[in-house]
């Protein structure tokens, strides 16, 4: 904490025409997420604070995953030397920590990062608190130390910082947070988490990351030379099958969020849930074989799958 908060006196990089063009293109890929980020239908307002938290959430990623463009762009931003610091991700968390701080602060010199300063009118304008923001980027933190977990309690753990702040910051913006609502989201969010892990069981382990708990591998007789098998073998396939089934437990214990909200909240939320049970219908479509790569669903099945969230939360 006390190396973030040092990161607060360097001063603001010299800003350039490349910022607007370095924030689209991180902005650009929320057309490509699992989930929708930010549809046409919602009013333009949530739009607008929806893309300013996504671009902050895809930048803390891209931190932590190691993903940020070439050059040393964002460390320079940031207020880090690029010849130095572009490839630390820890010191990088520790910058963008620091410009957060700056985002809720009165004090200059203001935000350095353009998504940071594109943060600013959401946090003010919805009243958001640091929290949720902090716990993404101690998620993040997290992968850089921390790469195995020993028991289905520790994964929770890790998504109560990866995946629940998400839902926590979509009920602030809608100024619809409350205690049973946030319990509901939690549970949608870690969730979705999960299934993105279950999906995504290869492309982690090249990462030297395995998200599935060491006492369900030990359970099904998994070790990690059969998650980097070609394809999965039978007891590979049965233990996604397990987390896949957690997955849709947790799903089913949220979606009464769903039903707590009205109007085009509740699209957007059915949209949601119906993004993890048709990711789930994929996984189980391949047979739980996720080892190939990630299984995906359709339009058409994600489509079915909001119709369905909505008939039985309406």
């Amino acid at each position: 904490m006390a190396r973030a908060r040092d990161v607060l006196v360097r001063r603001r990089p010299p800003d350039d025409g490349r910022d607007d063009a370095q924030s689209r293109t991180v902005l650009d890929q929320a057309a490509h997420e699992n989930f929708p980020v930010a549809p046409f239908f919602l009013p333009r307002a949530w739009r607008r604070d929806l893309m300013a938290v996504y671009g902050f959430a895809r930048l803390v990623d891209d931190i932590g995953d190691g993903d940020l463009a070439p050059g040393g762009g964002d460390a320079a931003r940031l207020g880090l030397d690029p010849e130095q610091e572009a490839d630390d991700p820890l010191a990088l968390l520790d910058a963008l920590e620091a410009d957060l701080y700056r985002v809720f602060s009165d004090r200059a010199p203001g935000p350095l990062h353009p998504l940071m300063r594109r943060l600013g009118p959401t946090v003010r304008s919805c009243g958001l608190t640091p929290e949720p923001f902090l716990g993404l980027i101690e998620a993040n933190r997290q992968d850089q130390r921390i790469g195995r977990y020993p028991t289905y309690g520790d994964l929770l753990a890790y998504c109560e910082l990866s995946a629940n702040p998400v839902g926590r910051l979509v009920l602030g913006i809608t100024g619809t947070a409350s205690p049973e609502r946030v319990r509901r989201s939690d549970a949608v969010c870690t969730a979705l988490q999960i299934v993105e892990h279950v999906q995504d069981v290869a492309e982690d382990l090249t990462r030297d990351r395995v998200y599935l708990p060491a006492e369900d591998m030990k359970r099904f007789g998994v070790t990690e030379a059969d998650l980097a098998a070609p394809t999965g073998g039978a007891s590979v396939r049965a233990l996604i099958a397990y987390e896949a089934e957690r997955a849709r437990e947790l799903l089913n214990e949220g979606t009464p969020l769903v039903g707590s909200v009205h109007g085009r909240l509740k699209l957007l939320l059915a949209g949601f849930v119906a993004g993890g049970r048709a990711a789930l219908q994929a996984v189980a479509a391949a047979d739980h074989d996720v080892l190939p790569g990630p299984p995906k669903p359709t339009k058409l099945s994600l489509l079915r799958e909001v119709g369905a969230t909505l008939r039985r939360e309406g």
